[in-house]
């Protein structure tokens, strides 16, 4: 008989135990279940709902279940629905009538919530560890190429000279947004649910405080209907997961066309990439293609949450059973890529020769000769236009930017001199842009250092410093 069964006259139809059984998902709940139990117990004796003795009693069985779980011990039993019940079962087949005292004062509505909760916050901090040694690759490769001069682009054509370390810094800066957003997520869904019951909180005397401190939450949740059906935090987490997703899908596609042979900046370690299965020549960035491609999933986890809850009246509707498929979703594959691109970007061989070459192509320098003018006296459109013409007239000319002399520039503006010759190294161009944030030697140079910064001070929040 199911341990809700006392209005029942009928049992489960097994087809419907199948439909509504969570079981084969939420079992991963189990460790964070039964520490909540642990903690409810704890409170239902001092709140004198228990006796030491019950208190005790309880408290060994549970652990005894967590070890077979654990380690595989477990006799699951689909009949069960859920971990909840299922070690709410092996509970009282441990001790008696007496494991029934333990759902007093809570319910399945309030439990479900704290469990995810706390697994959540746990999945936050180990993700957010693996954003931090991503971003510690970024900034070695930042600081090893700060030197390294290649091709900027705006819609896939080359713009302007920067250095390598610029570009990787830009990424540096998306995955720094992307830690303080999950940090953000880490603090709403630091609120402890248990004790709002169903949806109307209890009558009996518990202290909910005491969970929470027991549990490591921060607060309790304000409002007990709210509680069991809110899932703002989840939203938050897979909007934060799928913006992470966004920043690793762009830079893979970044690797997956720099170590193609038609641009050739760099060369995937053999260790992340694979062959084909008829062509022996192949090395393909499969690694780079799946991170691409996995974002879709966790987009689709964001979609499917936001659908689950636009409906839903107050308070808990079974819907949200859904809602630990999208969270394990989203986690799993956050714990799969992070890594997976910092492995890939730590072996990865920069061929700064042919970045070079790009770099000093393609009139990437053309806004340096406008610059030039502007410091000059000529207003920025006249001197657009200016230099506009001066490559027009290369390009008919068959001209690169190399083979320009003072007198070819003095057609197009008598007030070129000879220093504005040194305007063509892409290098004297990338090392000029000091502004704030750009892409000049002393600008990365602060990046740099404000990044590692950074990261300490979130390593701190992490609990690593």
């Amino acid at each position: 008989m199911k341990l809700w069964g006392g209005r029942f006259s009928k049992p489960t139809d097994k087809s419907v135990e199948q439909f509504t059984s969570s079981l084969l998902l939420d079992r991963r709940l189990y460790r964070e279940d039964i520490e909540g139990s642990l903690a409810h117990a704890k409170m239902l004796g001092a709140a004198g709902l228990m006796t030491a003795e019950e208190v005790d009693a309880i408290c060994s069985a549970l652990m005894d279940i967590m070890r077979e779980i654990a380690g595989d011990e477990f006799d699951f039993d689909i009949g069960d629905e859920d971990i909840h019940m299922a070690i709410e079962r092996a509970l009282i087949d441990k001790v008696g009538p007496l494991g029934g005292k333990l759902h007093t004062a809570r319910s399945r509505n309030d439990q479900v919530a704290m469990d995810m909760r706390l697994h959540l916050k746990r999945a936050i901090k180990d993700i957010a560890g693996a954003l931090v040694e991503l971003e510690k690759v970024l900034l070695a490769l930042a600081e090893a190429n700060r030197e390294t001069v290649l091709p900027g682009y705006t819609h896939l054509q080359r713009a302007q000279p920067v250095f390598l370390a610029h570009h990787l810094l830009a990424y540096m800066a998306m995955f720094r947004r992307d830690g303080r957003r999950l940090r953000h997520c880490y603090e709403e869904t630091d609120a402890m649910p248990l004790g709002s019951a169903a949806l109307a909180g209890t009558a009996l005397a518990i202290d909910r405080a005491m969970v929470a401190k027991e549990l490591g939450f921060s607060k309790i949740s304000e409002n007990s209907m709210d509680a069991v059906s809110d899932r703002d935090w989840l939203l938050q987490f897979l909007s934060a997961a799928a913006t992470i997703m966004v920043h690793l899908s762009r830079l893979a596609e970044e690797l997956v066309v720099w170590s193609s042979a038609e641009f050739g900046f760099i060369e995937l370690d053999d260790s992340y990439t694979t062959g084909s299965s008829i062509m022996p020549q192949k090395k393909n960035p499969d690694v780079a293609e799946l991170i691409r491609g996995k974002s879709g999933r966790v987009f689709g986890d964001l979609t499917a949450m936001l659908t689950v809850l636009k409906g839903l009246p107050l308070t808990y509707n079974r819907d949200l059973q859904e809602d630990k498929t999208f969270m394990f979703d989203a986690i799993d594959t956050l714990a799969g890529c992070l890594p997976a691109m910092a492995g890939m970007l730590a072996g990865a061989k920069v061929d700064k020769g042919r970045m070079a070459a790009a770099a000093g192509g393609g009139f990437a320098v053309a806004t340096d000769f406008a610059d030039y003018l502007v410091t000059k006296g000529v207003p920025f459109r006249t001197a657009h236009e200016t230099v506009g013409k001066l490559v027009k007239w290369c390009l008919d000319e068959g001209k690169t930017e190399p083979d320009l002399t003072l007198a070819d520039l003095q057609k197009f503006d008598s007030r070129f001199k000879d220093d504005a010759l040194k305007l063509v190294d892409p290098i004297t161009s990338a090392a000029s842009r000091n502004s704030a944030g750009g892409t000049g030697n002393e600008s990365i140079a602060a990046q740099i250092e404000k990044a590692k910064g950074q990261i300490a001070e979130y390593e701190k929040w992490l609990g690593r410093g």
